[in-house]
């Protein structure tokens, strides 16, 4: 090996003729990487950077990730708490399956997709766009793509809940919120939603709950003790949502939310 030849000492008698140099493991790899060519093959010889993924190995992992995609929509995004709040005012209201989950389902993704717009056109503008050109590669993509959906996620999620599931799982201090990683991020995501969905759930009660007080008061003194308060009330709850423009003022409201 070359490494070995200028580590030993040299010979102070007549030089002997100089022997050819037998190519070392190193210089077999370098040759096999330089046969490839690309910027792996260059990143690999100068040793200043890993070879980047195959397009098969892309692809096998864009294809995974569009496997969880649900599960991302679901627990990545403000659905969790639009769908809460909203199935929330149903029960509030006193009706079982109007409007039914269908429709339910369908409110939330539109005003999901409203409140994300922002991110999405972040996504697109700093991976999809890239990536679509030819100028980055799939693994990139993924990584400039996480990181506006990471700063949506900081926001909304409260310093409380992210403390706890860094002190669970012994990580950080962080020195700022993109130091966060996803694994303690998600957990306090979903916490923060929830409690922020059952305090607008409750708020919601509140006006509904004194309607049917009033009704079960009225029925218990007019002696009408097997008549349900529910069937009454139901009708002066639909009139007093109507009036207020309570749809209108329940999208607005979940919207709001969300601002930062």
């Amino acid at each position: 090996m070359p490494a070995f030849a200028q580590a030993a000492p040299a010979a102070p008698t007549v030089a002997a003729p100089a022997a050819p140099v037998t190519p070392g493991v190193g210089d077999a790899v370098d040759r096999a990487l330089g046969q490839l060519g690309g910027p792996g093959a260059a990143a690999a010889t100068n040793g200043a950077a890993k070879a980047p993924l195959s397009l098969s190995l892309q692809v096998l992992i864009i294809m995974g990730l569009l496997t969880i995609l649900p599960g991302l929509l679901l627990m990545m995004t403000s659905f969790t708490r639009i769908i809460i709040v909203l199935s929330l005012l149903r029960q509030a209201l006193g009706l079982q399956q109007t409007p039914p989950n269908q429709v339910l389902i369908g409110l939330s993704l539109m005003l999901s997709f409203f409140v994300m717009a922002p991110t999405i056109n972040q996504i697109n503008t700093q991976a999809i766009q890239p990536y679509a050109a030819g100028q980055i590669q799939g693994t990139e993509l993924i990584s400039r793509g996480g990181a506006p959906l990471h700063a949506f996620m900081i926001k909304q999620t409260r310093v409380k809940d992210l403390t706890m599931f860094a002190q669970m799982a012994k990580s950080g201090p962080y020195k700022n919120s993109i130091d966060v990683p996803y694994s303690v991020l998600l957990p306090a995501f979903i916490t923060s939603e929830l409690k922020t969905a059952f305090q607008i759930g409750f708020l919601i009660f509140l006006p509904f709950i004194v309607i049917d007080l009033v009704v079960a008061t009225v029925l218990m003194s007019l002696g009408m003790m097997m008549m349900s308060p529910t069937i009454i009330s139901m009708p002066f709850k639909l009139l007093l949502f109507v009036l207020v423009d309570g749809w209108a003022m329940m999208m607005g409201s979940l919207a709001g939310s969300f601002a930062t």
